[in-house]
């Protein structure tokens, strides 16, 4: 099964030239979508609306240097290890999916576009990252979704929301299931999981202006922003004196809590919220 590359076996019904063409079609409308969401959601005026009022309301000017340096803390923290999670198990099921997902991306165009003489180490990086996401996809999908784990909800209950995660597996699992009937010699089954394939993968990069796909791209972007306008001490205009300050502890107007444990309150970081 690692030593087959699907793409491959399917050029001998299907063109080489045409799976090259539904790929470059699918990157064009990742691109297409994003753009189109940036413009009909308004992102980049916001984004740079809120940079120039958190440069004006900053307390201290930043300088070239400074900014480099939080780009590069973006990048290392809030992107590449997702520190922005607070809970374990759902960072390690982003990570997962995350991963993964990027995986299965650079080996699915290796595998279309290198044909027969793609490595046997790409065809083994591409059913890693499948089932990378899967792992990832599926514990979150049935266990970590706050809708199902805080509030009870059914697993299959289905929203608009859920149009990428759900495309997402469906792209991975039947890519799977198709790549081992393809090992296999293929059968009615495997066409069928083709098919499935196909289009759970159309509606994945074909449907970004109406799912999160394109909320990969905005992410680094907000979590950057957040990191420039607490160092320069606008901090988004909210307040800056918080619980967890030893200054705003002494400042207390009750005696009484003055010297109370600094996570007092905070029972809800202690306890999972599953009171439905």
């Amino acid at each position: 099964m690692f030593t087959t590359n699907p793409f491959a076996e399917l050029s001998a019904t299907i063109p080489s030239g045409l799976m090259q063409a539904y790929v470059i079609l699918m990157i064009l409308l990742v691109v297409g979508g994003t753009l189109y969401d940036v413009w009909h959601k308004g992102s980049a005026k916001y984004f740079f609306d809120n940079w120039n009022r958190t440069q004006d309301k900053g307390a201290r000017p930043i300088g070239g240097g400074e900014v480099a340096s939080l780009a590069v803390q973006t990048v290392a923290k809030d992107v590449l290890t997702s520190a922005e999670f607070c809970n374990r198990d759902r960072r390690i099921a982003h990570l997962l999916t995350m991963y993964g997902f990027i995986l299965y991306l650079i080996a699915t165009i290796s595998l279309v576009f290198g044909g027969a003489e793609a490595s046997s180490f790409m065809i083994f990086l591409w059913y890693v990252g499948a089932l990378m996401v899967c792992g990832g996809g599926y514990w979150f999908w049935f266990f970590i979704r706050v809708d199902v784990a805080a509030e009870g909800h059914s697993p299959f209950r289905l929203v608009r929301a859920d149009l990428f995660v759900l495309s997402l597996l469906g792209t991975v699992t039947f890519g799977i299931l198709w790549g081992i009937g393809q090992s296999v010699g293929g059968s009615a089954l495997t066409v069928i999981f083709l098919i499935l394939y196909v289009i759970a993968a159309t509606v994945l990069f074909g449907s970004v202006p109406w799912s999160k796909f394109a909320h990969m791209f905005f992410k680094p972007a907000a979590a950057f922003e957040k990191r420039v306008a607490k160092a320069n001490g606008s901090a988004m205009n909210l307040p800056t004196l918080t619980r967890d300050d030893p200054e705003q502890q002494r400042r207390h107007s009750m005696e009484l809590l003055r010297d109370a444990p600094m996570d007092m309150g905070l029972g809800i970081k202690r306890e999972v919220p599953r009171h439905y």
